[in-house]
């Protein structure tokens, strides 16, 4: 592949004709944001009235409308990026949408259609029908350069980048807080993760600065695009490792169009619960277990009571007909017995209990009263037992109603309950679990909620409510009224238009619907820093996707979580055993050479036969090292920061510390002019941001301040790990300041 330098007055030429065809396409995307707009104003200025097929009509129009302007206002930015020359002598342009003039004929490629795939692929080894390759680099509607791939057929040595202008000019650009979209710039090894098949479960291995994140985004929005009739009424789950990385991302998606994705955290996955406490490592490591789906079982059956010989009851207090009878052990077994033997989650199976106490509590009754036994009136007897206070109370007893967050108190404050549920945990075990019930549930809580769900068979006594009923013939007309007008809206079956047009359920985003909702079985789940989820976790996401259809992206190399993973076999193999896929991103895009040198003795440590991925492009400046005085270490740790900040005319810093870093530093360097915290509403938008290894999984930033090393690699098992983390988040600039002495794989740093 030759990269080609025309000449000045040729160049200039190109970039008018460039610039001029680029105005035709924003020409007419302005005409068909018009369009849109106008129609919709018709729409709203129609009369409510008509037949029930008109209303119909209005209002799938109107979603129809208003889908198509969201699109063609989140592709103004960057609109058209590049071009490709045939060997057929055709031209195509690719951007982010596709544009077709008045004539139908095609103006730009969306560069998720298969016609824009050689775009991506074309490589000097295999140019497939590309002769050339132009990546547009624009500034708002202005293309200001270009950069052309010529494939020539007696230059077809090696491996280049895809539009390395374009590409190295958005790696060295300023961090800004919020991660930017890469489909100007997608290398071939990322398009084919990005337009892998849908079917199955896909790992995405790839070390720091691969592009994982990103990739799978863009994974995400190609499959909606490709698979919307499948994928658009059950959405898109993508799972991130915490809050602050949430925010970081949250703008790509839309920037690429695409709505029906909801952004979460396991901390975040339990609707009604948002994960505020922190665990001790030894806690996290004991609830992220695969023993404890058992212990909550077994909890569980042992909230069910059984009287030692027999519980007194006085049935029909205030009446007259009052009966004082023994509920044995016995029948309170046979009771619970039928309830087990019906297979259903716990609260649905309680009517079999009460069912079968109140059968033989009547029988009893009407023995009792030598009566004639009826089998009629022994079983209007026994409805009428139901609600009586005392048979409830036995129940109760006998099978307790319990909410998730219930049964996870009791289990947490009472030794006596978590000694009978655990018996495999050892006693240092079992103490990290116990806890006081007024303390904020933490992330590793979150799966143990949802697995007590699951149990129980609901997340809470409130009903869900229930979907209105239409007849067939309004059905049926809302199909035909979808197929007429409701082309690209595969979100939306015949019932949601129902429910809109009654005015019982507005169609709300498929992303508000999907988080609230406990049950909601999503298309395609994507996890990111997947490396870090326990096998309670796991679990969790299963229940999520049925169809197990999902892309899982990290790097084992840093995991960093005391149930983390070490193979991904070790995650995978229980739910899709056999029939998961792999590949790996082998090129690291942000890290320049200098810096990843230094973080490769780490990876080392970790496994002698890791590689890092390769670095594509060098930063100029060393990873350097300042010790601090160890007696007072404060003045010295604040002048090194200050120093960094003032030096930072651009981009973003990070401070990354041990999660043990004393209290008294953390609290002065918090007060530095421009610093933050992860859980500041402003850490996406300020200068500096104060944090852990774990918290800095997923973003990047222009200079990383890595403080006491040594303590990192001590905190926990996996130091490691988060060493290897931290040392790899900076685009530019990498500085280590330390109190005690360097681990041996940072000898290499140069000392200040």
């Amino acid at each position: 592949m030759v990269r080609t330098t025309p000449s000045t007055d040729r160049h200039e030429r190109e970039l008018l004709a460039e610039n001029a065809y680029v105005g035709e396409l924003y020409d007419r995307l302005e005409a068909e944001r018009e369009l849109a707009t106008d129609r919709l104003r018709a729409i709203h200025r129609q009369s409510e009235g008509g037949t029930l097929q008109s209303r119909l009509e209005r209002d799938t129009l109107e979603i129809h409308h208003t889908r198509r302007l969201a699109e063609l206002h989140a592709a103004e930015y960057g609109l058209c990026f590049g071009r490709i020359d045939r060997t057929d002598g055709a031209r195509q342009y690719i951007g982010r949408i596709a544009l077709a003039d008045e004539d139908h004929e095609p103006l730009l490629t969306d560069w998720r259609a298969p016609a824009a795939e050689p775009f991506y692929r074309a490589t000097p080894a295999a140019p497939g029908p590309v002769a050339a390759r132009r990546h547009l680099r624009c500034k708002g509607r202005t293309v200001v350069d270009f950069d052309d791939d010529a494939f020539d057929l007696d230059h077809r040595s090696g491996a280049a980048l895809s539009g390395e202008g374009a590409l190295l000019a958005s790696l060295t650009a300023a961090r800004t807080g919020r991660m930017g979209d890469i489909v100007s710039t997608i290398q071939a090894e990322q398009d084919r993760v990005i337009r892998s098949e849908l079917g199955g479960v896909l790992v995405v291995q790839g070390g720091p600065g691969t592009g994982k994140t990103v990739v799978a985004l863009h994974r995400a929005a190609y499959l909606l695009y490709t698979h919307r009739d499948r994928l658009a009424k059950r959405g898109v789950l993508v799972i991130g490792p915490n809050t602050t990385f949430l925010r970081y991302i949250d703008q790509v998606l839309p920037s690429l169009g695409e709505s029906e994705v909801v952004l979460s955290s396991i901390g975040t996955l339990y609707p009604g619960h948002t994960a505020a406490g922190a665990d001790t490592p030894e806690a996290a490591a004991v609830k992220g277990g695969a023993r404890m789906a058992g212990v909550l079982a077994a909890a569980l059956a042992g909230l069910c009571r059984l009287p030692d010989d027999h519980w007194t009851v006085t049935l029909g207090r205030g009446s007259a007909h009052r009966e004082e009878m023994a509920v044995s052990r016995a029948l309170g077994e046979r009771a619970q017995a039928a309830a087990r033997r019906t297979n259903e989650p716990h609260l649905r199976a309680r009517p079999a209990l009460v069912e079968r106490l109140t059968s033989e509590l009547a029988l009893r009754i009407a023995r009792d009263r030598a009566e004639e036994l009826d089998l009629d009136a022994v079983a209007d007897l026994a409805d009428e037992l139901v609600e009586d206070p005392e048979v409830q109370r036995v129940a109760e007893l006998l099978w307790p109603r319990l909410t998730p967050e219930q049964l996870l108190t009791a289990l947490y404050t009472s030794p006596e309950l978590l000694a009978e549920a655990a018996p495999e945990l050892a006693p240092a075990e079992r103490a990290a679990l116990l806890r006081a019930d007024n303390l904020a549930w933490t992330e590793a809580d979150i799966p143990l909620l949802d697995e007590a769900a699951e149990l129980l068979g609901t997340p809470s006594t409130r009903p869900r409510p229930k979907q209105p009923a239409f007849d067939a013939e309004e059905l049926a007309l809302a199909e035909r009224v979808l197929s007429d007008f409701g082309e690209g809206l595969a979100e939306i079956d015949a019932q949601k238009l129902m429910q809109q047009y009654q005015g019982e359920s507005a169609l709300r985003p498929l992303a508000e619907r999907a988080a609230e909702d406990w049950l909601w079985a999503y298309g395609h789940v994507i996890v990111d820093e997947a490396q870090d989820l326990s096998p309670m976790a796991w679990r969790m996401l299963a229940r999520r996707c049925p169809g197990r259809s999902m892309t899982i992206v990290g790097d084992l190399a840093q995991t960093g979580t005391p149930g983390g993973l070490d193979s991904w076999g070790e995650a995978l193999d229980a739910y899709t055993a056999g029939r998961w896929r792999s590949v790996e991103l082998s090129v690291n895009y942000r890290t320049p050479a200098e810096i990843m040198q230094v973080a490769e003795a780490t990876l080392h440590r970790l496994d002698p036969a890791l590689t890092a991925p390769r670095a594509v492009r060098t930063g100029g400046t060393h990873p350097w090292s300042r010790r601090l005085p160890a007696d007072n270490p404060l003045p010295a740790l604040l002048a090194a920061v200050t120093e960094q900040l003032a030096a930072r005319t651009e981009g973003r810093l990070a401070v990354i510390h041990p999660p043990t870093y004393p209290a008294e530093l953390l609290a002065a360097l918090a007060e530095l002019p421009g610093m933050t915290t992860p859980d500041s509403p402003t850490a996406l938008d300020s200068p500096a941001l104060l944090l852990t290894p774990a918290q800095s999984k997923g973003l990047e930033f222009d200079t990383v301040l890595v403080l006491d090393p040594t303590a990192i690699t001590t905190a926990h098992p996996r130091g490691h790990n988060d060493l290897y983390v931290a040392l790899t988040r900076a685009t530019k600039h990498l500085g280590v300041l330390h109190t005690e002495d360097l681990p041996p794989t940072l000898t290499t740093l140069t000392p200040r």
